[in-house]
């Protein structure tokens, strides 16, 4: 992961922050390239180890097709509600498809890790749940932002 932040150094996470920030999160806001160029934002859940962000979504989805096309993506994961507690982070970077799509649950060692924190972060379970609609997508970010503006003094 590059870290390409030039402008507020006070406030961006340090690198064990963002990851307990990642690793805490349900819900990113994904940005992809339309045919015509304009961006589509759409929320999904997702897990974070450690390197990776890993996005579970449906293979039928506009969002799919779109990155099939076009891989660049950027992902925010934010929080907080008063200005004095926001924080977040933007990942960009070229997403890529892993395992079958749609996902059926064929052995694919790279999605071991990821399909394990996924379903004990989203359903308190040990394996994941295959419906035959959703697969896997990984951006390994090229660049993050991040800010936590509790750092922000006073």
């Amino acid at each position: 992961m590059t870290d390409t932040q030039r402008r507020g150094r006070r406030i961006m996470m340090t690198r064990g922050e963002l990851d307990a920030f990642l690793t805490a999160q349900r819900t990113c806001r994904v940005a992809t390239v339309g045919g015509d160029g304009a961006p589509h934002v759409g929320a999904l859940w997702f897990v974070w180890d450690g390197s990776a962000l890993w996005l579970y979504s449906i293979t039928r989805s506009r969002r799919w097709a779109q990155l099939r096309r076009d891989p660049r993506i950027a992902v925010v994961v934010d929080d907080g509600q008063e200005y004095g507690e926001l924080r977040g982070a933007e990942l960009a970077g070229r997403g890529r498809f892993v395992g079958e799509a749609p996902r059926t649950g064929e052995s694919c060692p790279e999605l071991d890790v990821p399909e394990r924190l996924f379903a004990q972060k989203y359903f308190g379970a040990d394996r994941m749940p295959h419906d035959g609609r959703h697969a896997w997508l990984r951006l390994a970010p090229e660049s993050v932002a991040s800010w936590d503006f509790r750092k922000i003094p006073g």
